[in-house]
This record gives structure tokens, C-alpha cells and sequence, in this order.
């Protein structure tokens, strides 16, 4: 007999689409389809989730496995989840009695952003005092760039991108990222009430489908943002009763703004006056306008900038909050209660996410437990994580779904349950809409959720604080007490949709309570408290190398699905000949920190001494992208700097 079951994607994704999974008699996922009770995300799904019905059986880590050989391998044989956690318990006791709780690291992020599955776990981590992250390593600088001026982060949601006359996307590739939202305002073009414009860096999918669309060197975003506050104030398209109103500092910001010479604005960005001048004309005529601001903008050494100037325009047309970066700080939930980190009476200590691989290489940590999360990829300098990862005085242990690059540098492996095969509520950072996320099935072979790895490992450590033994449910209930509008937690678990209160959009929780064009913040921080545009020097022979998302993978997920992602890397055409290169050739990118082997693509999507990757490839020798990005954070945020990384290239020989 057919059942359909309604869960939620949880992947790291601005969708956080509904679904519907049918299971067979046995117990088998037929397909998974998309669910119309969200009207944001409706029926449709990209090429990742309506393939969970393979994905959900491919290289899946079904029992735990003890290391046998040498690191890194794959050299492990099975053994019982009772001696799993018994050897896990008394290394944890043996590295807390010689070395602190300090010396114990837990690794994790959103490779499933389920509140059971992410926050509740780390109530065990925080009662023993062990070492977190600060979660860096992807959005960071932005909601800071963005809290100096508005005091949070939050903006628009998705129901806006239907009203508003102008959308632009600002470094955002929305036809690959977000396909929902991009369906919003294709739609919205359709009817005839919008235009689409896109600011990137290359000729993106969502640049190639624009009305307008400008092609600013990487780095240049803040001239830009000023050439077109500048364009819009010199031609009296700003508000002026609502920046008299609503805003501090506009005189500071505009002096600033009328300094930039066009000529200036062309060297640095190079972009021809003439397309400023449409993107200010456009800003200026079509209101209400919406600007959506992608993460990849963001992850450079001057990207929080890049995110002030931005965010700080639509406050010259008189919109409040007239951006979209992330709403996940408009809600109202309780994520500490749900941590345990409300009843620690002193904090913990924590590193950062972005410079962790040289404090693992120097060290610092004698166990670390990983879930969630996929490292050996993802983080910047490979090199040192790796060194740091094989040390003999180092015990490594991963809880996982699959059988990920990851564990080839862990000690012990145990088998996760993926987001099919457990209960669980997940949360979205675009729109209000949530659900439950019902399992669908049993979990493979003898996988076990985190909450009840973290219960026994807390048992076999002789923990007895009664808030680590709370009933999950129970604890999600209180976090969750106040966060919704039209409904209770009571009702979300009888299934029905609810949707999350959202903080006013006219409030601003900065030092003035207004929209800070001077951010009084970072005066008092010591930051430039307008936006920064710094020199972009690149010598002769360097290049940038930028990485953003493919279509069809999520980081490093669905690689057993549609193969590993393509190591290419995509120069353009002047920049080839000048090297001889030729589309198919392998060339190598290489810097201070290491060197991978790609194939070449020649084009002219990306500018001259720019070069682009798809994000978190491996190449044609297993070496990952990320060994040539340094563990460099951004002033503003701590975020990483990814699309800074500066290297060489030539061809392989």
C-alpha cells in the first residue's frame, strides 16, 4: 500500500521547500514531489531533492566502524554501538582529566538545518564546557554588515519580490541558489509589474535572464553602491521626508557618495557611466524596488563592505528594510534554550570556524567529534586541517550519514539517520512558512539520530544534569513558544501550516533607533562608520579566483548522484591567449598554499585576471579546492574570504 508522507527539505538552502514522499508497502521511498501547501516553495524542486528517492540509499554509513589503518584511508572494520560509545566516553574522560574540557572540539554546521537534528545535540557539548565554533564560515559578515546600519539583519520577504517593480539580484545567482525566489520574480516580470536587474561579477544564469545587467570588477561593489547613491541623489530621487525621519547620519553619507568622479567609478568598478546611470534610473522610476543580496558577495576580504553600501540604497528611495540578505534573525525563537547554553552559568570557549584549520594543525584540540558537516571540503586551508587532522595525538570521531571525505581523517565513524528517517522541525531564512518534517521512513541499518547519541554519551560520562535528559519535543515546544502568529507548537505537531511572527520592519535596533547611513556602531568599534571602498592591487600575474554554487549540488552533497563536481575552471578569453590556453587544456591555479590541476573552459562570462570555479570541487588528484583559500577573516564579522583567494595559473605541462 502507497503512503505519502509530509516532510521539509532541511538543506543548507534559501527554499526550505515542503515535500510530499511516497513509500511503498516495504518501506521504500518511491519519489519525492513538491508540496503546494507553501506557496513560496509550491510544487516544483530543484534537480537535488526530487532525487532523495536515490539519494537517500547511496554510500550510506550504515554501522559504526573503528579505524584500522592509517589516516587518510578508508580503512575501518564495524564494531557495536557499545563499544563505539564506550571508546568514544572514556577518550572524552581521559582528554578532559589530562588536557580540560578546552581541549575537546565540537565541529558542525548546517548540513541539515532541523532544530533536533543542529541545536539540540550541543547540550551535551556546553555541559562538559567543550570548544564550538562561531559559525563564520558562510553569512556572518553580512548580518554584521548589516546590524551596523539597520541594527539587524532581517528584510524583505519572498511575498515582496511580487510587488516590487524593480528586483535586483546583487551578487545573488538566484536561478541556481534559489530557485523559488527567482520563480517570483519571473513571475512578476510575466505580468508585466517588474524588471530583473543582476550585478555580477560574471555572466551568471540569473545575469543571462536579466533586463539590466552590470558586470562590476570583484572587489568594486562599495564604488558601485556609491556611484548609484550618487546618481540617485544628484537627480533628487531620494525621499527626503523619510530620510529626514527615519534615518541618522544621511549629510556624512552624502558627502561621501558626491566625492566619487565618474572617472574614478569606471577605473574601479569597470563599469561604464552610462550602465550606472540605468541601474539609477531604474532605482529611481520603479518603486516600490526590492534588492536581494547574495552570501557569495559577501565571503571576500571586503565583503561586509560590500554589504553596508548595498543595504543602505533602498533607505534613499524611502523603503524600510527594502533588502533581502537573510531573515533568520527576524524570527522569534529560543535557540539557546534549545542548546542548553541558557542554563550554563559561564560561557564556553569558542574559536573561529574560519581559522580552525590552524589551531587543529598547532593542537589545540585532543578530540573532536564532527556532525553535520562535511570539513575535509569545506573549510579554507586545506593543508593545515589536514596536517592537524593525521596527528597521533589527535581522536577524531564523526557522526554521519554517508561515507563523506571526512571520514578518511576520523577515527571512529557512526551512522546518521538522514532528514527521511526522523522527526523534526526545520526552519527556513527567506520565508514564514513551517511544518512539520515527518519521517518517512525506518532508519538505514542501525543509524541513530544525534539527540539519542548524545543522551547515551552523557549516560556513559556520568552526566546527571536533568536538562540534557529533557524531552526533546518538550524542549522544542519552549523555543518555540512565542514564534508563531496563527497557531501553537500543539498545533504544528497535529500538522497543520503555521507561519512565524516577523519582527517590524519599520523598528531598528541601532544606538539612534534609525537606519544608520553613519553607523554609530562601528564608530564605537573603531570601523570606518560609512562604507569602505578598498584598493584592489593584483600584480601582474595574479588572478581572483571566484566559486559559487552549481545546480545541481548542495556544498558537497549529491556528488554520488550526479557525479563528482566538474573541476573547471572558467578565464577568459584575452587572459587564455596571453597564457595558451585553449578551452579543454589542464592548467594549473596555485598560490602560497598549495596548487590544484583543473580543466580549462575559455569564455567571456568572466573579466580579464578573473577566474571561476564551481564551489568545493576536488581535482584531477584529489586535491580540494579549498587548500589555495587562507584562514583570513574579513574585520566585519570574522567571515571567511573565498572569493579573495588570489592565484597564479599556467598550463600543465
Amino acid at each position: 500500500m502507497l503512503r505519502v508522507v509530509k516532510t521539509v527539505c532541511p538543506r543548507d538552502c534559501y527554499d526550505t521547500c515542503f515535500l510530499k514522499v511516497h513509500v511503498d508497502s516495504k518501506g521504500k521511498v518511491l519519489k519525492v514531489i513538491g508540496d503546494p501547501e507553501n506557496p513560496i516553495t509550491n510544487n516544483f524542486l530543484c534537480p537535488r531533492t526530487i532525487r532523495d528517492n536515490e539519494y537517500v540509499y547511496k554510500n550510506r554509513a550504515l554501522y559504526p566502524h573503528i579505524r584500522i589503518g592509517n589516516k587518510p584511508s578508508n580503512s575501518f572494520k564495524r564494531i557495536s554501538w557499545e563499544e563505539a560509545l564506550n571508546i568514544i566516553a572514556d577518550k572524552l574522560m581521559e582528554v578532559i582529566k589530562e588536557h580540560g574540557s578546552k581541549a575537546v572540539l565540537h565541529l558542525e554546521y548546517a548540513g541539515n538545518m532541523g532544530l533536533l537534528t543542529w541545536y539540540f545535540p550541543l547540550r551535551l557539548w556546553n555541559a562538559i564546557g567543550a570548544t564550538g565554533t562561531d559559525y563564520t564560515i558562510c553569512s556572518a559578515s553580512g548580518h554584521e554588515a548589516i546590524s551596523l546600519h539597520y541594527g539587524s539583519s532581517y528584510g524583505a520577504l519572498p511575498e515582496e519580490i511580487e510587488k516590487a517593480k524593480l528586483i535586483v539580484f546583487w551578487g545573488f545567482n538566484a536561478a541556481v541558489s534559489s530557485i523559488h525566489l527567482w520563480r517570483l520574480a519571473l513571475k512578476a516580470r510575466k505580468e508585466g509589474r517588474a524588471k530583473i536587474a543582476v550585478i555580477d561579477s560574471r555572466v551568471s544564469e540569473s545575469a543571462e535572464r536579466a533586463d539590466i545587467f552590470l558586470q562590476p570588477r570583484p572587489g568594486s561593489d562599495v564604488a558601485l553602491a556609491y556611484g548609484i547613491s550618487k546618481y540617485l541623489i544628484e537627480k533628487g530621487y531620494i525621499d527626503e521626508k523619510f530620510i529626514s525621519k527615519y534615518t541618522y547620519g544621511f549629510e556624512e553619507f552624502k558627502r561621501e557618495a558626491l566625492k566619487w568622479s565618474i572617472k574614478t567609478l569606471e577605473k574601479i568598478t569597470n563599469v561604464p557611466w552610462c550602465k550606472i546611470e540605468a541601474i539609477g534610473e531604474a532605482y529611481g522610476k520603479l518603486r516600490p524596488s526590492l534588492t536581494l543580496i547574495g552570501f557569495g558577495i559577501q565571503k571576500s576580504i571586503y565583503g561586509a563592505e560590500a554589504v553596508r553600501a548595498i543595504s543602505l540604497i533602498p533607505a534613499l528611495l524611502g523603503i524600510h528594510r527594502g533588502f533581502y540578505y537573510s531573515n533568520s534573525r527576524g524570527w522569534s525563537i529560543d535557540i539557546k534554550y534549545l542548546t542548553g547554553e541558557c542554563f550554563l552559568k559561564r560561557k564556553t570557549p569558542i574559536v573561529s570556524q574560519v581559522r580552525l584549520a590552524k589551531l587543529i594543525e598547532e593542537g589545540r584540540f585532543k578530540f573532536i567529534y564532527i556532525y553535520n558537516m562535511n570539513p575535509l571540503l569545506t573549510l579554507p586551508d586545506q593543508q593545515s586541517l589536514r596536517k592537524g587532522l593525521i596527528r597521533n595525538d589527535v581522536f577524531v570521531v564523526l557522526h554521519e550519514v554517508r561515507w563523506t571525505e571526512t571520514a578518511r581523517y576520523s577515527d571512529i565513524v557512526l551512522p546518521a539517520p538522514s532528514y527521511l528517517e526522523k522527526d523534526d522541525v526545520v526552519i527556513s531564512y527567506s520565508h514564514r512558512y513551517v511544518r512539520l518534517s515527518r519521517k518517512a521512513i525506518e532508519p538505514l541499518g542501525e543509524s541513530k539520530d544525534e539527540i539519542w547519541v548524545m543522551r547515551n554519551l552523557a549516560k556513559k560520562l556520568g552526566i546527571r544534569k536533568e536538562w540534557i535528559y529533557e524531552d526533546p519535543w518538550e524542549a522544542l515546544r519552549k523555543a518555540l513558544s512565542n514564534a508563531f502568529e496563527n497557531g501553537s507548537f500543539e498545533d504544528l505537531v497535529k500538522g497543520k501550516v503555521l507561519k512565524l511572527k516577523y519582527k517590524p520592519k519599520n523598528k531598528y535596533q541601532t544606538p539612534s533607533g534609525r537606519i544608520e547611513f553613519y553607523s554609530l556602531k562601528a564608530k564605537s568599534h573603531g570601523i570606518n562608520p560609512l562604507p569602505q571602498q578598498e584598493p584592489l592591487n593584483l600584480s601582474q600575474n595574479e588572478f581572483i579566483l571566484l566559486n559559487s554554487a552549481t545546480l545541481n549540488y548542495t556544498h558537497t552533497q549529491f556528488t554520488e548522484i550526479y557525479g563528482p563536481i566538474p573541476p573547471i575552471a572558467y578565464i577568459n578569453t584575452q587572459d587564455a591567449k596571453r597564457l595558451g590556453i585553449k578551452s579543454g587544456d589542464l592548467i594549473v591555479l596555485e598560490n602560497n598554499l598549495g596548487k590544484i590541476l583543473v580543466k580549462a573552459e575559455v569564455t567571456e562570462k568572466v573579466m580579464e585576471k578573473t577566474v571561476w570555479m564551481p564551489r568545493q570541487l576536488v581535482d584531477a588528484n584529489g586535491v580540494p579546492q579549498n587548500i589555495l583559500v587562507p584562514s583570513k577573516t574579513q574585520n566585519i564579522g570574522n567571515g571567511p574570504i573565498f572569493n579573495s583567494t588570489r592565484v597564479k595559473i599556467r598550463k600543465f605541462s
